[in-house]
């Protein structure tokens, strides 16, 4: 070994080609890797593969093995000043070596550069105090700190969703009551000339008043209140109120219906770019936990801890919850081999228990949805006939949609959780998959709502001079509107109900009363996946009703101001964190993920309420239009010439057709570049593992080289030998290592 590590040493100005080869190094498992990889791929000339194989070799040995011969030829490079920040010292020296290098800086530059520099650091530290005077006024910074400090980042991540919905929807508020609701409001005082959405006069332009005549009840009172219909329908909460076509101002006019399906298009655009935004980071951090498992059980042993825990119970959870995610990891990786394993007869088997099983569930969603249907036709129809005089029967026929709909969301994931265990999948995918199916039905159950609204709305007996069953709903969109607001009411009340009614009284048995049954009951957990599910489906609900009741964003953001405060009281007081761990990271993307589908599926019924239903002729700020749809050509058609061929040129297929052409082009460019990039991951990965494999085999015979030295004849004879013969042997490879590149990797 000691003449190899002479010729190691030898001729350190050739070539790599011409190097003479090492026999420790060529047993390393990255160059056997790599020759096995020559044999399968290609086979070239002999020289010129020996030395890419060669070349190979450099960049594969662990750290800079070769690379590190000619350091003793070659003149050290002035290594470069490392910044303060990242020296391994103290905070009080890392200031003094900023110090003494922003003086040394200094000197070498000019007068104006130093002004420069001294306005650039000015300029930074103001935005880094703005900041944090930002962060003082954030809402309920002190509130979620305290959440997160006692359960962690992943209950933290639902606070914290739930505040930008709070803030989203006030977002919102604004823009609907800047742009619709206070124009109207101006003309109707005398600040603007307004002028009626009415041009005609005719069957369909009658629409009776709500507001109860004569002496009124006070349960009618609420009713009203609770179902938006008498007085509370005649007010601006509700799209009916809004018969002001053009507000005349003193130098322009403002156009009331395009700016209502403006700010329409504006708050369901302002919402994706906002949500598509939060969810970048959180997708990168998603995808870069998802690729290994490797790394993940690195990533749940060296850095799983929560830090932000200054709670001893939740310290105590937060280790169980570890535990969890690990044998929930084990489990998974027994499952997969246990898939790999299966016979063609054990696949046939899953298979077909899994069609069966899913036929049963679209049955029970085919009942659900079924359901749902009788119960809005029913209501549809009552409410059509003179009412009774019986206040809980009253209130059983406005909100029978709302409780059908509120019961299937309750019934049908109980039903979920039985049927996905005789499914055999990984628990990851049961958990997803289950997650997915109760989403499909809460916002499926919107959505069939509104097909029995509209089969009931279009249902017109010919000739139809409306376009619409006038006689029925005279006012079509303040009815749907009603529908929203009604689910809206609804879905707070079951939830301030759950939390008093349910979750405080579960408290006070298992505490009170410690026996066997109580003690597995146990408290209710706070279930992270249905507390967003239910944030997410009353926020569909309001993206689908602002359009309707442009109000409901100012009723959306105070039910979620107050939910916040009843599920901190229900998380600190009642309820107990969930025995499955949520990672603040995966479980933003994945609130975030599920409000985009709730998003992309609100678009779709006021999208065909704009563009194909007929508006009302009764109300509204387009009963001279045939849809809603209508008044954005009419504007283009009025404009000067030159905007109204430029409108009309971006709306052609001329420039339609080569503006998909060229989007699909980039498209596919970062397609590309994605899939080259995921390329070049996977080698950088797999060269990783090559350099744990080859330490660890360097290791494995500097071991054995050393119990060789301590079990020579000359040791036991005690000779007096400091150092291992071995080790003498082996300095050749070992100590050049120090020579070379940093040997740590992540």
């Amino acid at each position: 070994m000691a003449s190899e590590g002479a010729v190691f040493h030898s001729n350190p100005v050739s070539s790599p080609a011409s190097m003479p080869s090492n026999p420790l190094l060529d047993q390393l498992p990255s160059y056997q890797s790599l020759l096995y990889r020559r044999k399968q791929s290609t086979r070239g000339s002999g020289r010129d593969q020996r030395a890419s194989t060669s070349r190979q070799r450099m960049g594969s040995s662990s750290s800079g093995r070769w690379a590190g011969l000619n350091a003793e030829t070659r003149s050290p490079d002035p290594t470069p000043q490392r910044p303060a920040r990242e020296l391994p010292v103290n905070m009080k020296e890392k200031r003094l070596l900023a110090r003494e290098q922003q003086l040394k800086q200094n000197k070498d530059l000019s007068s104006w550069e130093r002004f420069h520099l001294r306005r650039l650091r000015s300029w930074r530290r103001f935005k880094d105090e703005s900041h944090e005077v930002l962060l003082t006024l954030q809402l309920w910074r002190k509130d979620i700190h305290t959440i997160e400090g006692k359960f962690g980042t992943g209950i933290l991540s639902y606070f914290s969703f739930l505040r930008f919905l709070v803030l989203l929807n006030f977002v919102m508020f604004v823009l609907i009551f800047g742009f619709i609701t206070l124009p109207v409001v101006i003309s109707s005082y005398g600040f603007g000339n307004g002028t009626s959405s009415y041009t005609d006069v005719s069957d369909c332009t009658t629409y009776p008043s709500s507001s109860r005549q004569g002496l009124v009840l006070f349960h009618q009172y609420i009713i009203d209140l609770l179902s938006g219909t008498g007085f509370l329908e005649e007010t601006y909460l509700f799209y009916g109120y809004y018969r002001v076509s053009t507000v005349h101002f003193t130098k322009f006019m403002y156009n009331v219906p395009l700016a209502y399906l403006l700010v329409t298009i504006g708050y369901l655009l302002l919402s994706l770019l906002w949500i598509v935004k939060r969810s970048v980071e959180g997708f990168k951090q998603n995808l870069v936990q998802d690729q290994d498992r490797f790394q993940s059980f690195c990533n749940k042993i060296f850095a799983g801890w929560d830090f932000c825990i200054t709670d001893e119970s939740a310290a105590r959870l937060k280790q169980s919850s570890l535990q969890y995610e690990l044998k929930t990891d084990l489990e998974e990786e027994r499952i997969k081999q246990k898939i790999a394993e299966r016979t063609l007869a054990e696949k046939g088997r899953i298979y077909l228990l899994r069609l069966v099983l899913n036929l049963f569930v679209l049955g029970v969603l085919a009942g659900c949805f079924y359901a749902i249907y009788r119960a809005t036709i029913y209501s549809q129809e009552q409410a059509t006939l003179i009412k009774p005089k019986n206040f809980i029967l009253d209130l059983l026929v406005e909100y029978l949609p709302s409780i059908v709909i509120t019961l299937a969301n309750f019934v049908t994931p109980l039903i979920f959780d039985m049927i996905i265990q005789f499914e055999d999948y990984t628990p990851a995918f049961e958990i997803r998959f289950t997650l997915m199916r109760c989403v499909f039905v809460r916002l499926a159950s919107i959505g069939v709502l509104l097909f029995s609204l509209w089969s009931q709305i279009t249902a017109c007996v010919e000739p139809c001079p409306c376009g619409y069953n006038h006689k029925l709903y005279p006012c079509w969109e303040s009815r749907v509107g009603q529908e929203m607001y009604k689910l809206m009411i609804f879905d707070f009340i079951i939830i301030a109900a759950v939390t008093i009614l349910v979750e405080f009284p579960r408290k006070l048995i298992v505490m009170h009363c410690p026996c066997a049954l109580t003690m597995w009951w146990g408290q209710q957990e706070f279930a992270i996946p249905k507390n967003v599910l239910e944030i997410v489906y009353g926020q569909t609900i309001c993206w689908i009703g602002a359009f309707y009741c442009p109000l409901l964003p100012a009723i959306s953001t105070i039910k979620y101001f107050i939910i916040f405060y009843i599920k901190k009281v229900s998380l600190m007081q009642n309820c107990r964190p969930s025995t499955r761990p949520f990672r603040a990271s995966s479980s933003n993307f994945f609130f975030l993920a599920v409000l985009l589908i709730g998003l992309a599926m609100a678009c779709v019924p006021v999208g065909v309420s704009i563009a194909q239903i007929n508006s009302s002729k009764a109300c509204g700020p387009f009963v001279n239009y045939t849809t809603s749809w209508e008044v954005v050509p009419n504007t283009i058609d009025q404009l000067p010439p030159s905007l109204r061929s430029f409108f009309h040129g971006v709306g052609s297929e001329a420039f339609a057709v080569p503006f998909f052409v060229v989007v699909c082009m980039v498209l596919f460019y970062f397609i590309a570049l994605a899939g080259a990039h995921k390329r070049v991951v996977n080698q950088l990965r797999e060269q990783l593992i090559m350099e744990g494999r080859d330490k660890r085999f360097l290791i494995q015979k500097l071991y054995q080289a050393q119990k060789e030295s301590w079990m020579s004849p000359q040791h036991r004879s005690g000779s007096g030998i400091s150092q291992p013969r071995g080790s003498g042997q082996l300095s050749g490879v070992f100590l050049e290592q120090h020579t070379g590149a940093n040997m740590t990797h992540a």
